[in-house]
């Protein structure tokens, strides 16, 4: 399970420092692979190699012939990089990427359970604070019996 929050640089090179903690759940038996692809509201998602397959079955599952799934799987998988983790725990991202996610020097790394999101500084504080201010109200429609 990936989770937790955490304030990590990006060097001159566009390589991303993947934090301590979260550097074990991507290494497997395969090695340190990490996917990485466009996110909603503008993050990155990152995969460990494992749950990068089960991600990509869901998608491969989805009807090629209807626009919805046509249009998202182009985009999450047009989008996609595969890096690995080097010995100081950094993970190179394309400028594509870079630029898709708005990243600078800083970013936020959080844990969603299966996959980490990396965002911008700025996007994670703007998103965060409207999310916190309706927590409540999101928790009582989700979790209704």
């Amino acid at each position: 399970m990936i989770i937790g929050e955490y304030r990590c640089k990006i060097d001159g090179k566009g390589r991303l420092v993947i934090p301590v903690k979260m550097r074990t759940l991507f290494s497997d038996d395969t090695g340190s692979a990490v996917y990485i692809t466009r996110g909603l509201e503008r993050c990155l998602f990152l995969y460990p190699s494992a749950q990068w397959t089960v991600q990509t079955e869901k998608l491969k599952s989805l009807p090629f012939t209807k626009g919805d799934p046509r249009a998202f799987t182009r985009l999450f998988f047009s989008g996609a990089f595969e890096s690995k983790i080097d010995r100081q725990g950094r993970i190179a991202l394309p400028q594509n990427l870079f630029s898709y996610a708005n990243l600078f020097n800083n970013a936020v790394v959080i844990g969603v359970g299966e996959r980490a999101e990396v965002w911008s500084e700025q996007g994670w504080e703007e998103y965060a604070k409207k999310a916190l201010d309706s927590y409540s109200q999101i928790a009582e429609t989700m979790l209704e019996p």
